[in-house]
């Protein structure tokens, strides 16, 4: 199978991000959803001298991006956000958008259940038919657990949505530590998204890499074959910041996270670490799901 990696979570020059992954033995990048951010041609020169894919993007969900928001206004810029996403990942031949539908963080809703169900499906139908234009590009609905969102939890919801919205390019992306929070039985909750999966996220049940934790790799990898799954494990670890006195001490935690990064890292309880000991999690995860299976 395909590894990857996102790159949210140690903000830092893509040109370290995509040696490092070449390096560990990767086989490319789902590359952060900031369009802005990056030089789409750099990236893709850089990515071929290295031997790499872009398999797509994740949004980051920030204050204001949301689909579900009550005011219209935040609706249609969310859109057009994630529309950009669209065009920076078909630029770098990427196939998978990564959709979390609400702000990240937010619990508390601005509205009904069905007004908010609307406004999600009216936001999915505009961004799927934007993206259709790419013929091999597919949207993939990811829910969180419910300490990140109150919106979508589970599998079946993501599949309801993406029923709702009836688009073929919309499909499902399952996270191993959200459903591992969510489902009443996470290896069932892979069997029935099926073919409608499109993405593959690895943290272990506690958000450090595969094999830092107690998930049973080996079984969902073999899960993810039999369901029929031939796309990427797209490694997304947050490793939780220890602040007591057992903390391994780390120096040389400069990146370039911007204010806005760095919150988004913390409020998932992680926080900047040193190249050194982030590569030493870059390795193990991907050492560990090689020896699985994958």
């Amino acid at each position: 199978m395909d590894i990857c990696m996102h790159n949210w979570m140690r903000p830092e020059p893509i040109e370290v991000t995509i040696e490092r992954l070449s390096r560990l033995g990767y086989d490319g990048i789902e590359i952060m959803g900031e369009p802005r951010k990056y030089n789409v041609k750099s990236v893709k020169a850089l990515l071929e001298a290295n031997n790499l894919k872009c398999f797509g993007a994740v949004t980051i969900m920030l204050s204001g991006r949301d689909l579900i928001h009550a005011d219209p206004y935040f609706r249609e810029m969310s859109v057009r956000y994630v529309n950009e996403i669209v065009d920076m990942v078909g630029a770098l031949d990427g196939t998978i958008i990564t959709l979390v539908p609400s702000e990240v963080g937010k619990v508390v809703a601005m509205s009904d259940p069905e007004t908010e169900w609307g406004w999600a499906v009216d936001g999915v139908r505009q961004i799927a038919d934007y993206a259709s234009k790419y013929p091999n590009m597919r949207i993939g609905l990811e829910p969180l657990n419910r300490f990140e969102t109150n919106f979508l939890n589970r599998h079946d919801q993501a599949l309801k949505l993406m029923e709702d919205a009836g688009r073929s390019n919309v499909g499902v992306a399952l996270d191993a530590f959200h459903i591992n929070i969510e489902e009443a039985d996470m290896y069932q909750a892979i069997l029935n998204t099926g073919k409608h999966l499109v993405d593959f996220h690895v943290a272990d049940n506690n958000r450090r890499p595969a094999g830092e934790g107690a998930l049973d790799w080996a079984k969902l990898i073999q899960t993810l074959k039999d369901a029929g799954y031939t796309g990427p494990l797209t490694a997304e670890f947050v490793v939780p910041f220890d602040r007591s006195p057992l903390a391994e001490k780390d120096t040389d935690v400069g990146t370039t996270a911007t204010e806005a990064e760095l919150k988004f890292i913390r409020d998932h309880g992680s926080d900047l670490m040193s190249d050194a000991m982030y590569s030493r999690h870059v390795k193990n995860c991907i050492d560990h799901l090689r020896a699985n299976g994958a």
